[in-house]
């Protein structure tokens, strides 16, 4: 089985397995090692636009690249058409972006407070409003990310993906589960075969991949145009080159212990790098880089060790890491005990 390139827009993925953005997660470094393992395409953490509008610092942050990354895409949301529009053009601006990917399904209540995220599902003619708008401002291609609706009794992703091709847009990202679930239960892939057989635009599919086998059983039993994985690639970036083996016919080798360390230390030490850089955080002025690092770095963590024989006591050990060196001696414990 083999995955076409996908074009969207002007901009083609040659390898259409995608990292989807993921809030406190898929920053500049996760991002870098994905691409390492053949990720085709990253989006960044969800950015406020109104942020972008108003210069907001941490809003620019989330916007920052690595040199070679392209295609890459800034994950924004808001309610505003025209302040999303504004927010388009400024990061269009960069130089650093192939495209604007618009959230519509965000079901965190800040943000759905704001009318944005999961609360444009409610109002697919704002949708068509806003997309419209972001293609008369911007060069580069537009695309959708969203779900299935709202909740199981009101499902209206076809009134979505057709209110999103029809204003123009360059594609739709589906995850396949409703805001009301979040991230639990079953992915309902035979819906993403049917908004697959209404649109004529490219239809990524989302949820419920958690190994290179799904990705496959998805592309064969949907026929999206391409895959988007979240959680299963946090703390495991060699999902991606298991998916591009499989999809070639080649056994995939398992990684050794060594490169699992060293991968971790490298993600770890990168996170230092990058909060360096990024300064200390309003919410926690006090905290050096490297202490903002590994509180940030303990959820990748425990993505690193997901089922690995006597995980649990890594577990209890992470409210008292506070050095790269804490984390780098529980690592080679953990690595001994499995």
């Amino acid at each position: 089985m083999i995955l076409k390139p996908l074009h969207i827009g002007a901009m083609t993925v040659d390898f259409p397995v995608m990292l989807a953005p993921m809030a406190g997660y898929t920053d500049t470094v996760m991002r870098a090692l994905a691409r390492r393992y053949h990720c085709g395409m990253a989006f960044t953490e969800v950015t406020s636009a109104e942020g972008i509008v108003r210069g907001s610092k941490p809003s620019f942050h989330i916007l920052d690249t690595f040199p070679g990354e392209q295609p890459i895409a800034a994950h924004i949301y808001g309610s505003n058409p025209d302040t999303l529009a504004q927010a388009a053009l400024i990061i269009e601006k960069t130089g650093r972006f192939q495209a604007i990917d618009l959230n519509c399904g965000c079901p965190v209540s800040k943000i759905v407070a704001k009318g944005a995220g999961a609360a444009m599902m409610k109002h697919p003619d704002k949708i068509v409003n806003i997309v419209r708008t972001l293609k008369q401002t911007v060069s580069l291609p537009v695309t959708v990310k969203t779900r299935l609706g709202l909740a199981p009794n009101h499902m209206n992703i076809s009134e979505i993906a057709q209110a999103v091709e029809e204003s123009g847009g360059d594609a739709i990202t589906i995850h396949a589960r409703f805001a009301a679930g979040r991230h639990t239960g079953p992915a309902d892939w035979p819906a993403l075969a049917k908004i697959k057989s209404e649109r004529s635009i490219p239809v990524i599919g989302n949820g419920g991949i958690m190994s290179s086998g799904d990705a496959l059983r998805m592309i064969a039993e949907t026929g999206v145009d391409g895959v988007m994985i979240g959680k299963a690639a946090i703390g495991n970036p060699w999902i991606f080159h298991e998916i591009w083996s499989a999809l070639r016919g080649k056994h995939s080798q398992p990684y050794s212990p060594r490169e699992h360390r060293t991968i971790i230390e490298e993600h770890l030490r990168l996170l230092v790098i990058h909060k360096e850089k990024t300064g200390k955080t309003k919410r926690h002025p006090r905290h050096n880089a490297e202490l903002e690092a590994v509180l940030h770095f303990r959820a990748h963590l425990v993505g690193y060790f997901r089922g690995f024989e006597g995980s649990n006591e890594l577990k209890r050990k992470l409210q008292t890491m506070r050095t790269v060196d804490d984390v780098l001696t529980a690592v080679d414990e953990q690595l001994v005990r499995s």
